[in-house]
């Protein structure tokens, strides 16, 4: 069975069948609110535009450029990291993810301790808008089967807020771990995200 998260909440990865995961899913979704679009398509504004990235971290610390996986960087040099593509409009994702990730836990070089999802608003602030216009965000993590092991639902008012550090999994002790994080930020761009792991 699957384990539902609340925010703060840490759990460790293996197979739903047991032993250890080789391959992990992480898929993230999002609503946007009908009031919402419908507002928008009256004044012939444009929808919101989510992006997910990828933080691979060293030391809990981001030191290269080329350790953030996003729609303009889609594979990790390493190979182990793939985003599988930019979803420009919520709500219409494949298995109701509107983007995906695949991380290959194995193969991953060990210097890398953390991996972190975030999200944020292409232009939100040019667009005037922000995550209390969207509803039903989650970040889920699928064996490589795409068996559900566990699921976070963001459930908290996000009004103003124009990103989120989603959750993050991180090796402990031999073993992948994934943490439910859930803070919003008002970063504007997945490069000024950055700054915060730097």
């Amino acid at each position: 069975m699957p384990v539902n998260l609340q925010k703060g909440q840490k759990v460790e990865l293996r197979k739903s069948t047991g032993g250890e995961l080789n391959r992990v899913i992480v898929g993230l979704g999002w609503d946007e609110m009908k009031t919402t679009k419908s507002f928008f398509l009256r004044k012939n504004r444009q929808e919101i535009d989510c992006d997910a990235s990828v933080f691979l971290l060293q030391g809990d610390k981001l030191l290269t450029a080329n350790d953030v996986v996003y729609f303009g960087n889609t594979t990790h040099e390493s190979g182990c990291v793939r985003h599988m593509g930019d979803n420009l409009t919520g709500g219409s994702g494949q298995r109701n993810d509107d983007e995906q990730i695949i991380v290959d836990l194995m193969s991953l070089p060990m210097q890398y301790n953390k991996i972190v999802f975030v999200v944020n608003i292409y232009q939100a602030k040019e667009r005037k808008q922000h995550f209390g216009m969207l509803q039903n965000a989650y970040i889920r993590i699928c064996d490589e089967n795409g068996q559900e092991l566990c699921r976070y639902p963001l459930n908290e008012n996000y009004q103003n807020m124009t990103a989120m550090i989603f959750g993050e999994l991180y090796r402990y002790n031999g073993t992948w771990k994934f943490s439910a994080i859930g803070q919003p930020t008002t970063d504007n761009s997945v490069a000024e995200m950055t700054g915060r792991f730097r």
